[in-house]
């Protein structure tokens, strides 16, 4: 089936939406049937898809000797990630309806939320790196547009501008690599790029420089060092927006393009290194800050910062004859979970009236529906074994083995992972903790729309029976490893353990790191150190570029001008006076003046 129209129907939606802003009902209507729309093409596409690559053909351009052949392409893993991006979007849809009931500028936010839509799915089924590229900045602005959705707030409107700012600052790395690959291949299409750049006599060195280069738009948009504090702060937007940027788009669009280039970065050591230094640490820092919010929004902004490490991490370190698939099928399994745990989260802050820790204690007892959301979210999360996050892990785990077995980054990659699987064992169980163990049964539930209850619980049994997934082979993943499960559960297991040792009537974080938290609620203090380092320096150089242009450079421009004035009025005084001889004097004073402003000028 071709793409074409699974990307084409949200933006049109979009588009719709904007024109018909003015009525809310017909708005809604648009965005909610686009998106189940869109959802049904995704299925259909993906039950239709054959083992061959479908391709889409696009308005082919020739400038030069540059061919842009503008197709877009699918095959079964990019059909079962297409799906996985529309139900998320339709589930963020359904819930928006009910969570913004009362927001006048709903209209706008639906309309973006389609179009952010578009631009993933325009991401996941490129076959040209110009559609890669367009997918990717209008998901830039998408998520500018929904992070400041609330912009009567002063916090909105920063967060907004840092997640653009920083996402801006990598995406130079991102154009540039992109750049040059397409240069070196005379063409924008993504097989005939990776075909040319993986041939024997390629440059091994200018390969590598390019796909660093992309890594490092990739490390932006997917919040990893040093590019990781945007993410938390993004938190300001309206929950469906972070459910619907954390879970499947943005943060997760890296994982698709540096799996599209996979063949050419699994012969680029330099990149991998540089791939797999960046999110092992990321991983690990974001779950130990998870562990220590105060605000469980954040906590869960920290937890997908370091679960798109863990994606990332798969094609960081598995071998070129495992492919990138497990890193995409941990993408796909995120998708799921973390959409379950923002939307139910978002409900219970409606109940609490507010997401920090200690607002939020004992909110889940307040429906049933509601505390189901929040164990199964928790455990994917965890990566307790048979669930669908603990069947994601398992395969990235069982790459990174393979890949330290083969050198690379794959020892640390896999150190770090383990690693993590502790740390988000213990913070998924200090956030169940807090969420259910604290009862407060004056608490009661608003009244939820039947289509919002259907989205939470079609999330949960996808959270349970989601990796079921495997069985359509959309993912060439290797055989279940009993091992890496038994080794992964015994890491998540020790992460309880520690949890629980702050009891279960009292925070574990307050009982285990009291002196943490603070520091863990400022991101270890990166926001300032972006400001002293990036902001500042470029704000100083700002200020010496104007001061040289309006003070030296426009100076000589300003004497030149007034010296003419000067010698102009010299010369009509001269010429209206008695004695010829002064005005040619004058005259000749202001051919030296100008003389010099001229020598001055051309120095």
């Amino acid at each position: 089936m071709n793409p074409w129209p699974v990307v084409l129907l949200p933006a049109l939606a979009s588009l719709a939406g904007l024109l018909l802003g003015r009525d809310r009902r017909l708005s809604r209507a648009v965005a909610v049937a686009a998106a189940a729309l869109t959802l049904l093409l995704t299925l259909v596409a993906w039950a239709v898809q054959g083992e061959e690559p479908v391709r889409g053909a696009g308005p082919s351009i020739r400038t030069g000797e540059l061919s842009v052949p503008l197709d877009v392409v699918s095959n079964p893993s990019l059909a079962a990630v297409a799906f996985i991006v529309a139900l998320v979007a339709l589930a963020v849809q359904v819930y928006t309806v009910w969570y913004l009931v009362d927001d006048d500028r709903y209209p706008v936010f639906a309309a973006t939320v389609s179009l952010f839509t578009s631009s993933m799915l325009l991401v996941v089924h490129s076959g040209d790196l110009v559609l890669t590229v367009i997918g990717w900045e209008v998901m830039g602005w998408c998520s500018f547009l929904l992070i400041g959705h609330w912009s009567r707030r002063h916090s909105a409107r920063r967060a907004a501008h840092k997640a653009f700012l920083v996402t801006r600052l990598a995406d130079i790395g991102f154009l540039l690599g992109v750049i040059g690959l397409a240069a070196g291949a005379r063409t924008t299409d993504l097989g005939e790029v990776v075909e040319s750049w993986g041939r024997p006599g390629a440059d091994d060195t200018l390969r590598a420089l390019f796909l660093t280069l992309i890594v490092i738009g990739v490390l932006g948009k997917s919040a990893q060092l040093p590019f990781q504090d945007w993410l938390a702060d993004a938190m300001e937007g309206p929950t469906p927006a972070s459910a619907l940027i954390h879970a499947a788009t943005m943060v997760a669009a890296g994982t698709v393009v540096l799996a599209a280039l996979f063949p050419l970065l699994a012969e680029s050591p330099g990149a991998r290194w540089v791939l797999g230094i960046s999110v092992s640490l990321t991983m690990v820092l974001a779950a130990a800050l998870a562990f220590a919010q105060s605000d469980l929004k954040r906590l869960l902004a920290w937890s997908t910062v370091s679960q798109v490490g863990v994606m990332l991490s798969a094609l960081a370190a598995a071998p070129i004859e495992a492919g990138p698939d497990a890193g995409l099928f941990h993408l796909w399994s995120h998708a799921v979970f973390k959409a379950l745990l923002f939307l139910a989260l978002g409900w219970a802050a409606v109940i609490a009236g507010g997401t920090a820790a200690y607002a939020l204690r004992g909110s889940a007892a307040a429906a049933p529906l509601l505390r189901v959301s929040l164990l199964f979210g928790l455990l994917s999360l965890a990566g307790v074994p048979l669930v669908v996050g603990g069947l994601s892990k398992e395969h990235v785990v069982a790459v990174a083995w393979e890949g330290a077995v083969h050198g690379g980054p794959g020892l640390v990659v896999l150190v770090a992972l383990l690693t993590t699987a502790a740390l988000t064992g213990a913070y998924c169980t200090r956030a169940y903790l807090l969420l259910t163990a604290h009862v407060r049964p004056q608490r009661s539930s608003p009244r939820l729309p039947p289509a919002v209850q259907g989205v939470l619980s079609g999330l949960v049994l996808l959270s349970v029976l989601g990796g079921l997934v495997l069985l359509t082979d959309a993912f060439a993943v290797g055989e279940f490893s009993l091992t890496w499960v038994v080794i992964t559960t015994l890491a998540v297991l020790v992460g309880v353990l520690v949890a629980l040792r702050g009891g279960f009537d009292r925070d574990p974080a307050e009982v285990l790191v009291p002196r943490f938290i603070p520091l863990a609620d400022r991101g270890l203090g990166a926001d300032a150190a972006y400001r002293r380092l990036v902001a500042e320096p470029v704000l100083a150089l700002a200020r010496l570029v104007s001061f040289l242009d309006t003070e030296v450079v426009d100076a000589y421009v300003r004497g030149t001008a007034v010296a003419t004035r000067v010698a102009g009025r010299a010369g009509a005084r001269a010429h209206r006076g008695e004695r010829p001889g002064s005005a040619v004097g004058l005259v000749l004073a202001a051919l030296v003046l100008l003389g010099l402003a001229g020598v001055l000028a051309w120095s």
